[in-house]
């Protein structure tokens, strides 16, 4: 089996157990043996719990940049985040059940809260390069262009909390547009 289908499926083992019996409770040895590998094996895939249940998350910065680059040259900078973010909720829109447990289980667990924003932080150099690379000024990003991209990721982070809130039931596209409208409009 590839290497991407075996990690895809220990980490669907892993929501399933965390669900199950609550984050905190479950064991990386408890891990290991729900998913019929061994512990050092299990580390292989995932250094940690909440990697496990983030892995989603380490390539997402980079695809959202790379959509940030696709971008038509005429968009401004506010729009065209906007847009990029589209690539950040597309598990949202193909899967809105298992987005919803999945959004639950972070935001219900202060570890993976708290890992989740680490990981979507770490998205800003890459977004901000192609807003920089997007301008043709070269690849050093403006003080705006570093703000701007903090504020989008700020937008997606509250349009997925009331998304979250409304138990799904709201439109997360819709929710993300109103966040930045909400900026926009100053």
């Amino acid at each position: 089996m590839a290497r991407a289908a075996v990690r895809a499926q220990l980490a669907q083992v892993a929501f399933t157990l965390f669900r199950r019996e609550g984050f905190e409770k479950v064991t990386l040895d408890d891990l290991a043996a729900a998913a019929g590998v061994s512990r050092s094996t299990f580390l292989r895939y995932f250094g940690t719990k909440e990697d496990a249940v983030l892995g989603t998350f380490d390539n997402k910065g980079e695809r959202v940049a790379d959509a940030l680059r696709r971008r038509p040259g005429d968009e401004d900078d506010w729009t065209a985040l906007r847009h990029a973010l589209d690539t950040a909720i597309e598990e949202y829109r193909k899967d809105p059940d298992a987005a919803l447990a999945l959004t639950r289980l972070v935001r219900d667990t202060p570890a993976l809260c708290a890992r989740q924003l680490e990981k979507q932080h770490g998205w800003c150099p890459a977004l901000a390069l192609a807003l920089a690379e997007r301008s043709g000024r070269g690849p050093t990003p403006t003080l705006g262009q570093q703000v701007r991209v903090a504020a989008a990721l700020d937008c997606l982070r509250v349009a997925v909390d009331h998304w979250t809130a409304s138990d799904g039931h709201h439109d997360l596209v819709t929710l993300l547009d109103e966040a930045f409208a909400a900026l926009a409009r100053g």
